[in-house]
């Protein structure tokens, strides 16, 4: 039986750590943040909504979007933000179920499916199991503090801008607790992947 899996996470958790460690036991990722970019490329359907519904002023030089005069307008106007959320949003799930599919239907054992609002954004449909990577909230704060060079201040905002990690716990089918060392991560994957008969 092949099963396709959703991982999630938070800001500064360790996902995409973890999401590059299937990659060990052959086993398939579709990303969404990475779908997200390549559905916005010059010449895609959603590409050219974006273009017809914000102006040509939101362009670079080159004609691709220019991702800081986009956001610039969307972060200030919740009506224009969900009025992006309606164009891409779409174009993102469609291009994951197809890819989900074609590793399916290619023999893959098993797919994931990186999905960072996987419980906000409500696609748990989409996969047969949940796993959150986990960390503690201090653990959080001083790995996105490091990693961006954020203050504190702007860290919590970012962190207290998303689903608490705690409330995924509830809703996920497993957990990857990476609050320690990678390879401790890595044994806890691995264990996962027995249990569920995927290794």
């Amino acid at each position: 039986m092949s099963l396709s899996i959703g991982l999630t996470g938070s800001i500064a958790s360790g996902k995409s750590t973890v999401s590059l460690m299937f990659d060990d036991f052959n086993i398939p990722v579709v990303d969404a943040d990475k779908i997200a970019r390549e559905v916005v490329e010059p010449g895609k359907q959603a590409y050219e909504k974006i273009v017809e519904a914000f102006g040509e002023s939101i362009l670079r030089a080159d004609s691709t979007l220019d991702r800081p005069a986009l956001g610039a307008i969307i972060f200030a106007d919740k009506p224009k933000r969900e009025l992006l959320n309606s164009i891409v949003h779409p174009a993102v799930r469609e291009n994951m179920l197809l890819q989900r599919d074609e590793h399916l239907k290619s023999g893959a054992k098993c797919v994931v499916l990186d999905i960072p609002l996987l419980f906000e954004s409500k696609l748990t449909d989409f996969v047969d199991r949940t796993i959150v990577v986990f960390v503690d909230e201090s653990v959080q704060l001083s790995r996105l503090m490091k990693r961006d060079n954020y203050s504190e201040e702007e860290a919590i905002q970012r962190i207290q801008s998303q689903m608490p990690l705690r409330d995924k716990v509830k809703l996920a089918d497993a957990v990857i607790d990476n609050n320690g060392s990678k390879s401790n991560s890595y044994e806890q994957l691995e264990k996962l992947l027995i249990e569920w008969n995927i290794f």
